[in-house]
């Protein structure tokens, strides 16, 4: 009697594991085709000098495909110039992405003058710097939970010459 017992309720378990595999699937297949935003970055330009160093602008816009807000928990950027890193930082609780519709953030970089002086040494005549910039907007999409957008653009920004320091 013990044996037809242990083969029922290993029959039941094997039941009862191969719906939890089946509503994992279900699941996880689901949450792999939720519309998530879509960022791209429109610009990067030199904005000014101050005290603490350059500072650089990159107009991101992002594409809500939901009705509802969706609160942007963090922005974290990293700006880089021939593999090397110039700049670096996090924006906590920027806002929030409206619905239905396209925001347009600012994500003010700066980079330090020791770093902006070194660069300057090391670029020709034409002030430019090839750079790469990697931005990731973390968002709380709710049932979901936070996601990161990355976000990568590479181009050439101006380096400041000597009148916008004065």
């Amino acid at each position: 009697m013990a044996s037809s017992e242990q083969k029922l309720v290993e029959e039941n378990g094997s039941v009862i594991s191969s719906l939890l595999d089946k509503a994992k699937g279900f699941i996880a297949e689901k949450l792999a085709n939720i519309p998530t935003p879509e960022a791209t970055v429109d610009d990067v330009d030199f904005k000014g000098v101050s005290r603490q160093g350059v500072d650089y602008h990159a107009k991101v816009s992002v594409k809500n495909p939901y009705s509802q807000s969706i609160p942007i928990c963090q922005i974290s950027y990293i700006l880089k110039s021939a593999t090397r890193t110039i700049a670096s930082g996090t924006i906590p609780d920027p806002g929030s992405l409206v619905g239905k519709g396209t925001t347009v953030l600012d994500v003010p970089v700066k980079v330090a003058y020791g770093i902006a002086v070194s660069l300057m040494k090391d670029i020709s005549s034409d002030w430019d710097i090839d750079y790469q910039l990697d931005i990731g907007l973390t968002i709380d999409i709710p049932v979901v939970g936070d996601i990161t957008i990355p976000v990568s653009t590479q181009g050439e920004i101006k380096l400041p010459s000597l009148r916008d320091f004065f």
